[in-house]
């Protein structure tokens, strides 16, 4: 079993930046791949950025509307994922959620884009860019 946390949401102007954290615990996850998925009311919880298991190299994956503005990253030591977001804009206000599939053999983060390639699921963070 792992558990999920979340933090680091809140308000931003457009331009700005918010780095989120997504702490695990409950187990090692070194054979999970981590994912940021982001839903706003009405619509789908959609994918944004993946990172492959620990030690698989630092492969990751984004969505194009991310892309050239959002990073995702572990920290080993502190068992956490970051997703780095600069440059915001007021599409993408939503509540961020954090996403842990355990994949013990091996695959790319482009494997994991849909919800239900997810086991785990933290609370969610909310992040609001205002214009």
């Amino acid at each position: 079993q792992v558990q999920l946390v979340e933090s680091g949401g809140g308000l931003v102007q457009a331009g700005g930046s918010l780095r989120l954290s997504c702490a695990a615990s409950g187990r090692t996850w070194s054979t999970y791949v981590v994912g940021w998925f982001r839903q706003v009311p009405g619509k789908e919880r959609e994918f944004v950025a993946a990172i492959n298991r620990m030690w698989s190299g630092d492969n990751t994956h984004y969505a194009d509307s991310v892309k050239g503005r959002f990073t995702i990253s572990r920290d080993i030591a502190k068992n956490t994922v970051y997703l780095q977001m600069n440059t915001l804009k007021p599409e993408d206000t939503a509540v961020y959620y954090c996403a842990a599939a355990n994949a013990p053999y091996g695959g790319s983060p482009r494997d994991f884009v849909r919800n239900n390639d997810y086991g785990y699921w933290g609370q969610g963070t909310q992040v609001t860019v205002s214009s």
